[in-house]
């Protein structure tokens, strides 16, 4: 007796209403697992800088710096900030920009890093080290965000300076 070869049955489709709410719960765990922490990281560590009085201090040594940017030498936390996320980044310029610490010109310099270098820690250790890249490159490859990132404020900075914005 020979057995009936066996016929799958093809996946029921989903409804648009299972895939957008798949989707939000994908969402919700992308946020809550891995944007937060880095964020509320950034967010301590900007605050520890502040309350102890580091950021003066960094402003000071960091002044000259970030004078070539166009910016003020506060806006160094913004720097350390975005290196834990972007977001922490981004919020920290938006409070620098409405505390009057820095102009809207400047807040958009200060975008660059936000996106070019954000989240560095994060990724450098999920990318990077996860994947046992060889030890020699490591170093390269912890700096070509931060090299992109000068390199995209200073054309920032010129591009607003042609357009009279700055």
């Amino acid at each position: 007796m020979e057995k009936e070869p066996s016929v799958t049955q093809p996946a029921p489709k989903k409804g648009i209403i299972e895939i957008f709410l798949a989707g939000c719960k994908k969402g919700l765990y992308i946020g809550l697992e891995q944007i937060l922490p880095a964020m509320v990281l950034g967010y301590v560590v900007v605050q520890f800088l502040q309350l102890t009085g580091i950021t003066d201090v960094l402003s000071v040594v960091f002044g000259p710096v970030m004078g070539i940017f166009g910016l003020p030498g506060a806006s160094i936390v913004v720097l350390i900030s975005a290196f834990f996320a972007k977001a922490a980044g981004a919020s920290t310029a938006a409070n620098l920009y409405a505390t009057g610490v820095i102009t809207a010109a400047q807040a958009t310099i200060l975008l660059m890093p936000c996106m070019l270098m954000g989240t560095l820690v994060g990724h450098f250790a999920r990318i990077v080290l996860v994947a046992n890249v060889n030890p020699a490159h490591r170093a390269l490859l912890l700096c070509i965000p931060i090299i992109t990132s000068v390199v995209a404020m200073l054309l920032m900075r010129i591009l607003l300076s042609v357009t009279g914005l700055m």
